[in-house]
């Protein structure tokens, strides 16, 4: 889910980033490398995750909006990186959004979409969760982990399917987020960015590797 993905982006380090952990599951956080954690819905769940149940996910976030809205607040721009389909995910990612949203932030969501073994019940879930989301964000980027599969071939073991899922939703973050703080061949400012991001919709993402003296143009 969102919070594996975050604490892979923290071990990768992505410059000029500063990471938040939302969720349900007050030991998932306890086990959290993010130095700054919101467990959300205390009073309803006692700690012990959404159970799958993305109405308790979103009744979560409502409990501990301020919470929320205090971390977020003097934000230039807002990743929410969620895995959709299950509980805290799927419920709470869209009122952080509309948190960011009422805050003035330029909000970009990253979200994957389970697998196909996850079951039927959860994909519905998770369509559910992303129409939710779109209506909150400047930008929707989403990462069906089924097409994930069929890129890396059926041999690949669940754990390793789980942990591409996490670097994919990395490098979409790293690559808008680097944008901005690293200097590069194309120099793009965050008003760029914005210009760009802001109100977009749903949108795609491509990065691609080459070598040689026209490596820009391959």
């Amino acid at each position: 889910g969102g919070g594996n993905a975050v604490d892979h982006m923290v071990r990768e380090s992505i410059e000029g980033v500063q990471f938040i952990s939302v969720n349900t599951d007050a030991q998932a956080l306890r086990k959290s490398s993010v130095s700054t954690v919101i467990q959300i819905g205390g009073d309803i769940t006692k700690g012990l995750g959404a159970g799958a149940n993305p109405q308790v996910g979103r009744d979560s976030a409502l409990e501990d909006r301020q919470a929320i809205k205090k971390e977020l607040e003097g934000s230039d721009m807002v990743f929410i990186a969620a895995g959709m389909g299950g509980g805290t995910g799927t419920g709470a990612a869209p009122i952080i959004a509309e948190i960011a949203k009422e805050l003035g932030i330029l909000t970009v969501a990253v979200v994957t979409k389970p697998f196909s073994f996850e079951g039927k019940k959860r994909m519905a879930f998770a369509e559910q969760g992303i129409e939710e989301l779109s209506k909150h964000v400047d930008s929707l980027i989403t990462i069906p982990n089924e097409k994930l599969l069929k890129v890396l071939g059926r041999g690949i073991t669940l754990l390793d399917a789980f942990a591409k899922a996490n670097d994919v939703l990395k490098n979409a973050v790293q690559g808008i987020a680097e944008l901005i703080t690293r200097p590069g061949m194309i120099n793009v400012d965050f008003a760029d960015v914005r210009t760009v991001m802001s109100e977009m919709g749903h949108a795609m993402m491509g990065s691609g590797m080459a070598s040689g003296d026209d490596r820009a143009e391959e």
